[in-house]
C-alpha cells in the first residue's frame, strides 16, 4: 500500500507515530557525532529538510526521548549497536528564530528574548535542585520576567548549559534552527549593526566560550560574515551546499525519488520528475531534490 504522503510536518516524531511517508535520513546522525566537531553550522536553501533533521536530531538525543527506540529501530542509525546507547542520553537545548520577522531592532530582541525565556520555562523543574546556588537561582528569576536585561539574555545558554550540565552530571547538545532569519530582516530593514552586536554576544557565550557545551548545531539560509556575528567561533564547521559533508541528507537523491515513486505505482512518471526537478548539486552530489517539490 502507498505511504500516506503529510504535506508540511517538521516534527520527526508525528512523521514516524503516524506512519507517515519519510526518506531514512538518520545515517546524518551517526556522520554528524563520529565527525567530532565542536559547532556545525549548515546552510541549505529553503525547503530542503532543515528543520525535520533538527527535530530528529533533538529526538535521537535527548533525554526526553530516553526510551523512544520506536522511533528509530526500522532506520540505519538501529544498524549499530554503539548508537543504539546513546539514544536518549544528553540534555538537549532546542530553539528556533524562524518566526523572528520584526521590523525594528527592538521588536527582534524582544522577540528573541521571548524564545529565551520560554526554553527557562520548559526546564524551569531544575530551578529547586539542590546542584543550583541561591545565586542561579536570581538568575533563573530574571530569565522568567517579560522585561529581560539585555545582558542577561546574551549569556542565557551559556548559563542554562551550565545549569544542565550540573543537574544531569552531562554536558548539553545545542541546536539552533533558522539562525539567520532575524538577520535578513535586518539587513533588509537597516539594523543590522545593532542586531549584529547582540547576536554576536550570544553566539559566543554560547558556542565558543561555554565550558558545558557538548556539541552544536545551527541551521540557516545563508553563511553571515565572519567578520560580524562568527567573528570569535574559530571552533566552527560550516558546511555549505558546495560541501560534500552531508551532502545527502537535505534533499532527496534521485535514487530515492525513483524508489519513492514506485513505492506510489508511479513508476511511469520517473522521466518527468526527472524533467520538471532534477538540477541541484551539493558538493560533488548531483541528482538532488527539492523536497519540498517531490512531496
Amino acid at each position: 500500500m502507498a505511504p500516506n504522503v503529510a504535506i508540511g510536518i517538521q516534527d520527526f516524531s508525528t512523521i514516524i507515530e503516524n506512519n507517515y511517508f519519510y526518506i531514512d535520513k538518520t545515517a546524518f546522525l551517526k556522520e554528524w557525532w563520529d565527525s567530532g566537531d565542536s559547532v556545525t553550522l549548515i546552510t541549505r536553501p529553503r525547503r530542503f529538510g532543515k528543520t525535520l533533521t533538527m527535530s530528529m536530531t533533538e529526538q535521537f538525543f535527548s533525554l526526553e526521548y530516553a526510551g523512544r527506540s520506536d522511533l528509530f529501530e526500522s532506520f540505519e542509525i538501529w544498524k549499530n549497536k554503539e548508537y543504539r546507547k546513546l539514544q536518549g542520553t544528553y540534555p538537549v537545548i532546542s530553539l528556533s528564530f524562524a518566526r523572528i520577522k520584526e521590523r525594528d531592532y527592538e521588536k527582534t530582541k524582544q522577540k528573541m528574548c521571548e524564545i529565551l525565556r520560554n526554553i527557562y520555562i520548559k526546564f524551569s523543574y531544575i530551578k529547586e535542585s539542590a546542584r543550583l546556588t541561591d545565586a542561579d537561582r536570581v538568575y533563573y528569576d530574571r530569565m522568567l520576567v517579560e522585561d529581560i536585561r539585555e545582558t542577561d539574555a546574551t549569556s542565557s545558554l551559556y548559563q542554562l548549559s551550565d545549569f544542565l550540565y550540573r543537574y544531569y552530571g552531562k554536558k548539553v547538545i545545542i541546536l539552533l534552527d533558522e539562525y539567520d532569519t532575524p538577520m535578513q530582516e535586518a539587513f533588509v530593514d537597516g539594523y543590522w549593526e545593532e542586531l549584529v552586536a547582540f547576536t554576536r554576544s550570544l553566539f559566543n557565550s554560547t558556542f565558543k566560550t561555554n565550558p558545558a557545551l557538548e556539541r552544536g548545531i545551527m541551521t540557516g539560509i545563508t553563511r553571515a560574515s565572519k567578520e560580524s556575528i562568527f567573528s570569535d567561533l574559530n571552533n566552527l564547521e560550516v558546511v555549505t551546499t558546495t560541501s560534500d559533508k552531508y551532502a545527502t541528507t537535505f534533499g532527496f537523491t534521485e535514487s530515492e525519488v525513483f524508489h519513492a515513486l514506485e513505492e506510489c505505482g508511479l513508476e511511469s512518471e520517473k522521466n518527468e520528475v526527472k524533467r520538471w526537478y532534477d538540477g541541484f548539486i551539493f558538493g560533488t552530489h548531483k541528482d538532488i531534490y527539492n523536497p519540498w517539490s517531490i512531496l
